[in-house]
This record gives structure tokens, C-alpha cells and sequence, in this order.
């Protein structure tokens, strides 16, 4: 791609760059953004504030940072951040995320949310399960059919269904901010978040999977910049930097708003189980009947272009690397896989979740953080797998820590978190894994830098035993 000349030599135009932004903002904002935040609200009270700091930390900055990795390293995909530590690894890491954010996790819950939260309450308990079936079907049956053509999800996503999405969500604000239901600043705060806002804060932000989202979507984003003429990798990565800064920080202006809104909730409400309850309890609490309607709509339609581009990236990705299925049968696989994971309900895909994302997200956030940085160490395998060995042992304990009680509470999972808690700096706020990290990353920076010298010293020292 070094060698391709632009077919489009002509800047883009801002309406070009706006369909860019929109259609990267409208993949990644899924119902899972929508609900998170409002909760985080809820949790934090009158700390909202920090709170909201921590959160746009790893639910914004990440995200960019991810796209911003895709460019740097002029990468096309997930596989292309891992490839400094080879191929296996990379392919591995590939998938890991792809499992993740597609059929085991992150997809099906784009159809469970906006069922459970928008379609259910209206329906006999006794029908809940054969409703979710029904909805699913049609949900990742619409999927399958937006993204079946591939130069078909920018203008879908980009010029269609994210406008409407916008349009729903600012009728939404309008209401929250004319009349709230209390002041966020004099609401109670949760134990947790008394003294540790802004590490929950950070944590819950892992929940939006944006981060690894984000390193999924390079392949969907370069794909849809080259459709705009621009074909060789310097200026693609210039595009996609941009548009991926515009979108995020129309995500980080929404997530604040959000975060404020559900702090306010509770002049009215109690701490809800879950950002879907609390988003319905305002929509009820402002509209009745047709706000649970407009709730609906607005879920159903953000997270069918979140779905649109999981399922892309998923086909496109595994495309490229095992060539012999081709693109619509790798997006009938995943459609067909995430439609029967989401049959296990919303319940169930929260609950296993949290263990992956806890193991994924420190390698993602060091992976991500090594690209970006990579022009000052040369894309250096060395430094790369430094970080990388330092970074599994916290991230594996983190996951079993996370695990459902019946592995987190056995004696097992007791001892490891016994260790993890003495041993580790930071366990406690779930960032044990920084220290080791850093660690890492000084000793492959001080191996990278001193090589040369090294390299000098054996030259220098063979030409002296030649003189003799």
C-alpha cells in the first residue's frame, strides 16, 4: 500500500469527513453507550464528576488512541497491532478480540439490550423468550442485509441510520435538561464510589468495549476512506485520524450528558440494577407510553449500526486472513453465531463478559499505547513483547477475579486473589496491571536503545583482535 497513489488527489471535502465521522461515531456507539453512562450517573451521585473523567479515560481517549494506532501503524486491522510479536500472536489476538466483541459478547448484546429494555416490559413474561427470538431474527437478519454489500455500510450507517439515532438521542437531552428530575451536585453517592470515583469511573468504561471495538473497525474505516479515492496509506491514515477525532469527541460530549443526566434520576428514582432500567424509568418518567415506544426505536436503531459494523469488521478481518470463505459467508457465520448467543439473554452475556474484557482490556490499552508510540522505537518486537509478558499475569488474575462466584469465590480463585491483593500495586482499584507494565516497557526501551552500543562494542572489539 506504500506505493499507491491516491485516486481522489483532492482534500476531502467537510461533508466527506462529516459521513466519516459518522459512520465510525455510529459504529461505535451501541446501546451498551447509552446505558453504561446513565448507571455510572446513578453509582457516582454528586461525584459524577470525577467520575465522568475516569470514564471518558477509557470509554473516548482509549477509542481515539485505538484509531489513532490504526494509523499510525498504517495497520488495516486487529492483526496488524499485533504483528510486531509475530504472526501466531497476532492471529491469536485477532480472534480473542473478534470472540469478544462479536459473537460471544459484544454483538449479541446489541440485540439483548434494546429487547430487554425496549421490547419486553410490553410483552406477557410468559412470551419473553420466544420475543427475543422473533427479535433477534429480524434484528440480525437486518444486519446481515445493511452490511451485506460492503460499500454499502458507509452511506447506510454514516448518512442513514446515524442521523435518526442523533436526532432521537437530542430530543431525549432536551427533555433532561429543561426538566430534571433533581440536582446531580446534592444526590447521595455509593459506597464504591465515595473514595474511588474515578478508578470505577475508568473500569466502567471497559463495559463499552470501545477500545478493542475500535482496533476492530480499522479494517471497516480504511475500506470506507478508500472508497473516497484516498488509496495510499498516508493519506488514508491522515482521514481516519481526523474523522476518529471528530467522532470521539461527539461520543465524549454525549457520555457527559449522560453521565449528568443519570445522576439527576435519583430527585426521583432509586440506584437501578442497570443503565437499561434507569433509562427507562426517564423515558416514562417524561413521555409515559410513547416514551417507551421513542426508547425503543432509539435503542433498536443505535445499536443496528453498532451491529452493522461488528459483523463487517468480523467478516472483512477473517476474510483477509483465511481467504478460502469469502466475506458474506464469514457474515452469515457471525450473524447466525451472535443471533443464537443472544438467545441466552442479556443476563448471561453481562455476566461472562466482564471476565474476557478484565484479560483483554490491559494487553488492548498496552497494545494500543505501543502503536501509538511506535515511530520512537521502530516498531521494536522487543519492546513490544516486554510489555506484553509483564502485562499477562495481572490480566489473568483480573479475569479469574472477575469470574461468576462459583470460580472467583472457589479456594482457588480465593488464593490467587489473596496474592494478587498482597503482591500487586493498585489491585485493589483494578489496575494492577500499570506497575508491571512500566516495568516492561523500561526494560525493552533500555534493551531497544542500547543495542546499538552493544552492537558498537563487538564491532569495535573484532576490529582490534583483526589488528593483532
Amino acid at each position: 500500500m506504500e506505493n499507491v497513489k491516491d485516486l481522489n488527489s483532492k482534500p476531502l471535502t467537510v461533508k466527506q469527513y462529516l459521513v466519516v465521522s459518522s459512520m465510525l461515531f455510529g459504529l461505535f456507539f451501541g446501546a451498551g453507550n447509552l446505558i453504561f453512562p446513565i448507571h455510572l450517573g446513578q453509582l457516582a451521585g454528586a461525584h459524577w464528576g470525577l467520575a465522568t473523567v475516569g470514564f471518558l479515560v477509557t470509554a473516548v481517549v482509549l477509542p481515539l488512541l485505538s484509531v489513532l494506532a490504526v494509523s499510525v501503524t498504517r495497520s488495516e486491522g486487529v492483526y496488524d497491532i499485533g504483528r510486531p510479536l509475530g504472526p501466531a500472536f497476532a492471529l491469536v489476538f485477532m480472534i480473542l478480540i473478534h470472540a469478544t466483541i462479536g459473537p460471544l459478547f459484544g454483538t449479541p448484546r446489541t440485540a439483548t439490550i434494546p429487547f430487554s429494555v425496549g421490547v419486553q416490559p410490553l410483552l406477557p413474561s410468559n412470551l419473553a423468550h420466544v420475543g427475543l427470538f422473533v427479535f433477534s431474527v429480524l434484528f440480525f437478519g437486518a444486519a446481515f442485509l445493511v452490511s451485506y454489500k460492503e460499500s454499502n455500510i458507509m452511506s447506510s450507517v454514516g448518512k442513514i441510520l446515524n442521523p435518526v439515532f442523533l436526532v432521537l438521542l437530542f430530543a431525549v437531552f432536551m427533555l433532561g435538561f429543561l426538566s430534571p428530575m433533581g440536582t446531580a451536585a446534592k444526590q447521595s453517592v455509593t459506597t464504591a464510589y465515595q473514595h474511588a470515583s474515578f478508578f470505577n469511573g475508568f473500569l466502567q468504561g471497559y463495559n463499552t468495549m470501545d477500545a478493542l471495538a475500535g482496533l476492530a473497525f480499522g479494517v471497516t474505516v480504511v475500506t470506507a476512506v478508500r472508497q473516497l479515492g484516498k488509496t495510499s496509506a498516508k493519506s488514508n491514515a491522515k482521514v481516519t485520524a481526523k474523522a476518529g477525532l471528530i467522532a470521539t469527541s461527539m461520543i465524549g460530549v454525549i457520555y457527559v450528558g449522560l453521565i449528568w443526566l443519570g445522576a439527576t434520576t435519583l430527585g426521583r428514582y432509586k440506584v437501578s440494577a442497570d443503565g437499561g432500567v434507569a433509562f427507562n424509568q426517564m423515558f416514562t418518567h417524561y413521555l409515559g407510553g410513547v416514551g417507551h415506544a421513542l426508547l425503543a426505536t432509539l435503542l433498536t436503531v443505535t445499536c443496528l449500526t453498532t451491529a452493522v459494523g461488528l459483523v463487517a469488521a468480523f467478516a472483512q478481518d477473517f476474510h483477509k486472513h483465511f481467504s478460502k470463505v469469502s466475506y458474506r459467508q464469514w457474515l452469515a457465520f457471525m450473524c447466525l453465531a451472535s443471533f443464537l448467543t443472544a438467545n441466552f439473554g442479556l443476563d448471561q452475556i453481562l455476566l461472562w463478559s466482564t471476565p474476557m474484557l478484565m484479560f483483554l482490556y490491559p494487553f488492548a490499552m498496552a497494545l494500543i499505547l505501543l502503536s501509538v508510540f511506535s515511530p520512537f522505537f521502530k516498531r521494536d518486537p522487543v519492546v513490544y513483547a516486554f510489555v506484553v509478558v509483564f502485562t499477562a499475569v495481572p490480566a489473568l488474575l483480573d479475569m479469574v477475579a472477575a469470574f461468576p462466584p462459583v470460580v472467583s469465590q472457589s479456594g482457588f480463585g480465593k488464593a490467587l486473589a489473596a496474592f494478587q491483593q498482597d503482591t500487586l500495586p493498585f489491585a485493589s482499584l483494578g489496575m494492577d496491571w500499570v506497575v508491571p507494565a512500566l516495568i516492561g516497557a523500561v526494560l525493552g526501551l533500555g534493551i531497544h536503545f542500547l543495542k546499538p552500543v552493544f552492537a558498537g562494542r563487538r564491532v569495535v572489539t573484532s576490529e582490534h583482535v583483526n589488528v593483532k
